[in-house]
């Protein structure tokens, strides 16, 4: 079904023709029509792009290839494993998303973004490649992705998937390692709205014979059935590695080998640790100075990131039970005069349940709508604060945080969270 190598299609209506010369397109010209030429943003099954793919003729054997599912934690995990390689002088490419700011975010060679012609290019094989057949803009960009570290033919490819596993588009490509992070409810519409059956969405990317990390310290037993099934060799966070957290410290194991007091690192320790496997199983083992160079230098735009002081204000992407549960517990590290949340999230996301850990906080509770598809509405929101002495209603992110910071004292903590639109459009503001 997959390849590392090179069933209906959908037809785009002639928009083939709207541009004849796909060479002349601008970067964002070409970011444009990409969203124009299949009619779902999400549309699931692999016979459509795989077709494409074989087409492309294009190999990613040059490189040995890391997948990684999971609802929360991939792509803090990919990037420690991204800076461990590179400390450790091996060449690495990472495709993630989705991006905050630049589309040219999802892939990194080396850990440097690449030129925008670069991508235009790789857009021109995928659009020669396609002919009649529709892809969605995910699609469409994993493809060029694979383009892109194809010919970067890096040592080690990490691939983080989108959305599920079995499904998804990143999963044409048989992995040499597979890796599971965090398990939470989430894109239920596509998923279901049970960690069984989305454990056995994720675990669609192992493969028969390989090594598999599991990050998770209570995968659903799916994972374990699949695992089964597929005959693959699981390593499970809490069996075959794992960690304990102190205060200011944590230790890590695997097997007989223990990794003492080391610093708290500047993403949750459960994905460090799953990091830490990962990179043992490709061979890699950092000297001291080289692990605390990736423990205290690797940050993430958009986890836990602080981007203004007095008053300060930190951006998370958490937009789900599990991450909204780790969020609350760094929030009880801060020492502030006052809490402020800004949040918007999507309708599709379970809402009540990502609220809830951040609920027991005294704080005040500023609602922002999100102007894209499947946006939820201040009026969502709304009836799960009920209670909270301070609720109010912004037209933007942008006008919550004009007003919370000018009306902050000097010692709040001001909280953006709730997706990644909600930080992008914080980012923007602070990085005017």
């Amino acid at each position: 079904m997959t390849n590392r190598d090179v069933s209906s299609g959908h037809h785009n209506g002639g928009l083939s023709d709207a541009i004849t010369d796909s060479t002349s397109r601008s970067f964002s010209e070409w970011l444009t029509y990409l969203e124009s030429i299949h009619t779902k943003n999400i549309d699931m099954g692999l016979d459509r792009i795989n077709t494409v793919f074989q087409r492309l003729n294009i190999s990613l054997k040059n490189s040995t290839v890391v997948t990684v599912a999971g609802t929360n934690g991939k792509g803090s995990t990919c990037a420690m494993v991204e800076y461990g390689l590179m400390q450790a002088g091996k060449t690495v490419a990472v495709y993630s998303s989705p991006h905050l700011l630049d589309y040219r975010e999802r892939v990194r060679i080396n850990g440097q973004m690449l030129e925008p012609q670069s991508h235009c290019d790789a857009f021109a094989r995928v659009e020669e490649a396609r002919g009649d057949i529709s892809l969605t803009f995910f699609e469409f960009a994993t493809l060029a992705a694979f383009v892109l570290i194809a010919e970067s033919k890096v040592d080690i490819a990490l691939l983080e998937v989108g959305l599920g596993g079995r499904l998804d588009a990143v999963n044409i490509i048989d992995p040499d390692l597979a890796v599971i992070t965090g398990i939470d409810i989430d894109h239920k519409e596509w998923l279901g709205d049970d960690r069984e059956v989305i454990g056995r969405e994720k675990a669609g990317i192992m493969r028969k014979g390989i090594n598999v990390v599991v990050g998770d310290p209570n995968p659903p037993a799916s994972i374990y059935d699949v695992a089964s099934e597929v005959q693959c060799r699981c390593l499970w966070q809490g069996d075959e590695f794992g960690y304990e957290e102190l205060p200011s410290a944590w230790h890590w194991r695997h097997g007989d080998k223990i990794l003492s007091h080391l610093p708290l690192p500047n993403i949750p320790v459960q994905n460090a640790s799953t990091a830490l496997a990962v990179l043992m199983q490709l061979g890699i083992e950092l000297t001291p100075s080289q692990l605390n160079n990736v423990l205290q230098g690797m940050t993430l735009a958009g986890r836990c990131q602080i981007v203004h002081d007095a008053p300060r204000v930190m951006l998370d992407v958490a937009h789900n039970p599990q991450a909204t549960g780790y969020l609350a517990r760094q929030i009880r590290r801060f020492d502030y005069r006052a809490l402020h949340f800004v949040v918007g999230m999507l309708s599709d996301k379970d809402i009540e349940g990502s609220l809830a850990p951040l609920r027991e906080f005294e704080a005040s509770w500023n609602l922002v709508p999100l102007s894209v598809p499947r946006g939820a509405s201040t009026d969502m929101l709304k009836p799960l604060l009920v209670g909270h002495q301070t609720v109010i209603d912004f037209t933007s992110v942008e006008e919550a945080l004009d007003t919370v910071t000018e009306k902050a004292h000097s010692d709040d903590l001001v909280i953006v969270f709730g997706s990644f639109f909600t930080v992008a459009d914080a980012l923007k503001k602070y990085n005017r």
